[in-house]
């Protein structure tokens, strides 16, 4: 199999957590060696960081990379600093492994592209249910006509949140801060998967969408968008749509409808599975196999297997995030349409009857207002907050 390939983790805190128990595992078995980490905070005295033990820490990138001789670097940082870390890392050498969205704007997509292009080395977006091999089953069966002419994609998103979530960091739930644009809302950062998987099935991943439609609402006081719908028409004329909260009443799977004209395949991304719907016929469910990208981006290095997500595969996701970072401001969602309760684990916000609404928008490829007109962003609803319920 070859030396472990030496790693680097930039970003310690928060989802980098993720990456150091995936990195203890992959340790273990002889694919990679962590060396070192990166972050502007500290790692506090004592941590166990998950397994690994003391590793040296650095404030700096560049630094780092040059004294840990780290071979990639995994980028689990805010939205924008994705670009300039990337940059940084590709200039001292080292592969990377960048957290999803790929950057906070479709200029900056570009010239990430043209770093990566004139650096020569790898870069892996880390769209982690592109390596599902569910994607290629559901196409797989729309080629082989199982459920005939495709008429469009839904996909439905009900999770819950709490105030937690956007106390966490500074830059969470902002649109901008400092003056640098951020985009993180629920259709950009928590639903990225769905997006990204759904064009994938599509076969549209790669390629600048025709037409985007957008309905974008907010319950916690937050700049961008935490309850939302969006209509993407690829250039083939098909419509996807994604629907989606963090207010649910029930946090459940999010799922995947590929319509077509003698049936549907549900994809439920997060779990790998695909249930083939025909009418008269009983599903038929499978599982299926995922490659962690980082193994994937490893076997890439070594010159062994083609890379999974380079940036150019997520094209057409960063255009629609361009378009939600261009949109008017979210809506406020108001009070009399959510319901406020107060937990141990922070504020959580409810909007009843949401769940309903983002199913019907998957099983009809409609949006918000076209279900309901309640939900007219142009209807501009007031923005009094609700109550807090014992």
């Amino acid at each position: 199999m070859g030396a472990p390939v030496p790693v680097l983790l930039a970003g310690v805190h928060g989802h980098g957590r993720t990456h150091l128990r995936v990195l203890r595992e992959m340790g273990e078995s002889g694919l990679v060696r962590l060396v070192g980490l990166c972050d502007q905070r500290p790692v506090p005295d004592g941590d166990g960081l998950e397994g690994h033990g003391p590793l040296p820490c650095h404030a700096d990138l560049g630094e780092a990379i040059e004294r840990t001789g780290a071979q990639i670097t995994i980028l689990s940082t805010p939205i924008h600093t994705h670009l300039p870390l990337a940059r940084t890392a590709l200039e001292h050498g080292s592969h990377v492994l960048l957290e999803k969205p790929t950057t906070a704007t479709l200029d900056e997509f570009e010239q990430l592209n043209a770093a990566v292009d004139a650096s020569g080395l790898a870069c892996q977006v880390g769209f982690q249910s592109l390596g599902s091999t569910a994607v290629e089953a559901v196409r797989s069966l729309v080629r082989e006509g199982a459920v005939g002419r495709l008429r469009g994609i839904g996909g439905a998103g009900t999770w819950v949140r709490t105030s937690a979530y956007y106390d966490r960091a500074p830059w969470a739930g902002r649109r901008r801060i400092e003056g640098r644009d951020v985009v993180d809302g629920a259709l950009t950062n928590p639903f990225a998967h769905a997006l990204a998987t759904a064009l994938a099935v599509a076969g549209a991943q790669a390629d600048a969408p025709d037409r985007v439609e957008l309905e974008m609402f907010h319950a916690h006081p937050i700049e961008a968008d935490d309850t939302s719908c969006v209509r993407v028409h690829t250039t083939e004329g098909l419509p996807i749509t994604l629907a989606v909260t963090l207010c649910a009443p029930e946090h459940l799977p999010p799922r995947l409808v590929v319509h077509g004209e003698l049936g549907r395949i549900e994809l439920e991304y997060t779990l790998d599975r695909v249930t083939l719907h025909r009418p008269g016929r009983t599903p038929v469910t499978t599982t299926h196999t995922r490659t962690h990208l980082l193994a994937n981006l490893v076997a890439h290095v070594r010159g062994e297997e083609p890379l999974l997500v380079p940036p150019p595969a997520t094209r057409a996701f960063m255009h629609v995030l361009e378009a939600v970072r261009t949109a008017p401001d979210p809506v406020a969602v108001p009070g009399h349409m959510q319901r406020v309760h107060r937990t141990e684990e922070g504020v959580r916000r409810i909007i009843p009857g949401i769940d309903t609404l983002i199913h019907r928008s998957a099983e009809h490829l409609a949006l918000f207002s076209e279900l309901d007109p309640a939900w007219s962003p142009a209807s501009r609803p007031g923005s009094a907050d609700a109550k807090a319920t014992p």
